[in-house]
């Protein structure tokens, strides 16, 4: 995997900590750069210590199932893409976000937002893609999005959370597409 897919699958990855980031920034009457970096630490620990566990887990049966894994693959990154493609569209409105920034609202946000993260985490252990230069670069994607999200939510409030996860559900059944097509030969 490549610096520029890394890139394009980290942001994918963030687009829920984005979105609950400008969230934050909405709920949050004055924000300061302590509550944005907050913000950005939590998510992009978050993203960044998940997909770190999903590799262990999935290099543990890797290479039992090493003739199929482009389709184990693929099948979980468009599975987590077109989840959040689906809540884009979902006309119910996302939990009730607060605009506390203490331990146990961040850590339960954090996990949330970084679920679909321990799947990519599986799916690196099957492309044996270099972990700790992936997830730090994740990590620190995630800490940029969230840190900026919170100061663009505090400005121009919810407008884009929607079309954020639009787009990283796209990014992701995208990704998943193009290493399916690696693995078979067509790319």
């Amino acid at each position: 995997m490549g610096l520029i897919e890394l890139f394009i699958l980290a942001v994918g990855l963030s687009m829920d900590a984005f979105a609950v980031s400008v969230c934050k920034g909405l709920a949050t009457k004055d924000v300061s750069v302590k509550q944005m970096c907050l913000a950005g630490v939590w998510f992009g620990g978050f993203q960044a210590l998940m997909p770190l566990i999903g590799y262990f887990l999935g290099s543990a049966f890797a290479k039992s199932i090493e003739g199929c894994d482009h389709w184990i693959a693929f099948g979980l990154l468009a599975l987590l893409g077109v989840n959040m493609i689906k809540e884009a569209f979902s006309k119910e409105s996302d939990d009730e976000v607060t605009d506390s920034f203490g331990v146990k609202t961040m850590f339960i946000m954090a996990i949330a937002t970084s679920i679909d993260a321990l799947a990519v985490g599986v799916t690196f252990a099957f492309l044996q893609v270099n972990i700790i230069p992936a997830v730090s670069f994740i990590g620190i994607i995630t800490f940029l999005l969230s840190f900026v999200g919170v100061k663009i939510g505090n400005l121009f409030g919810v407008k884009y959370e929607r079309k954020a996860q639009l787009a990283g559900g796209i990014i992701l059944v995208l990704t998943g597409i193009k290493i399916l097509l690696e693995h078979l030969g067509v790319l």
